[in-house]
């Protein structure tokens, strides 16, 4: 059966106003020159059923040594730490809270530290919305993240995105949760979302296998 289409004009009311933020971001992964990707509410709609959210969440590839230049280069797009000692934040919690600061908008920033994110930027696409080129995960590696994360948001998310794919490629699905799951001591993540996945087509996996790593990907 083919998958619903998708509403432009419900995706576009959801989106808009994060529009100017999310230019801002891609205009600093750009010129930074780090490997990213955007996650959270805004993959999810770009990639499943649209839905509102109020901030922007992206995984980049960003070393502790790179952290202070990568903030002196977010401050030239127009963006600012929302905490104090902001790269020491980062370094201990892999987390960077930024906000644009034209409108406001939250923006938190996972740095990618296990080789499973590192996997996931690798494979990112890019989806274009309003003039703007935003790399997202597959929807293979968003399942993945929001399978890992485990909110009742998350798997609604996954079940939009499985909705709105007609092919997913399940047995990297199935390796990656279920290596994951194992690594952080979850073992029942991939019994929890296997019901979610059934009567979809497969596709043939093309990427890499990804390795065990012991901090839970980051999905909002």
């Amino acid at each position: 059966m083919a998958p619903p289409k998708r509403s432009r004009s419900i995706e576009s009311q959801f989106l808009s106003p994060l529009l100017p933020a999310l230019r801002a971001l891609c205009e600093l992964l750009k010129k930074s020159r780090k490997q990213g990707m955007i996650i959270g509410g805004v993959a999810s709609s770009l990639l499943g059923q649209a839905r509102l959210t109020i901030d922007i969440d992206a995984t980049v590839m960003i070393d502790d040594e790179d952290v202070d230049r990568f903030l002196t280069q977010a401050s030239t797009e127009g963006l600012s730490p929302r905490v104090r000692h902001s790269a020491e934040f980062m370094r201990r919690s892999a987390m960077l809270l930024l906000k644009h600061d034209a409108t406001g908008i939250p923006i938190d920033i996972n740095q990618g530290r296990i080789p499973f994110e590192s996997l996931a930027v690798a494979r990112a696409k890019i989806k274009r919305r309003g003039g703007i080129s935003i790399p997202v995960p597959t929807p293979e590696d968003l399942i993945v993240m929001k399978a890992i994360a485990h909110r009742p948001k998350d798997l609604e998310d996954i079940r939009g995105i499985v909705e709105s794919q007609p092919k997913l490629d399940i047995a990297y699905i199935q390796r990656h949760v279920q290596e994951l799951g194992h690594a952080l001591d979850m073992p029942e993540l991939w019994k929890d979302i296997s019901s979610l996945l059934k009567g979809r087509s497969v596709q043939k996996g093309k990427g890499a296998r990804g390795k065990r790593g012991g901090k839970i990907p980051h999905d909002r």
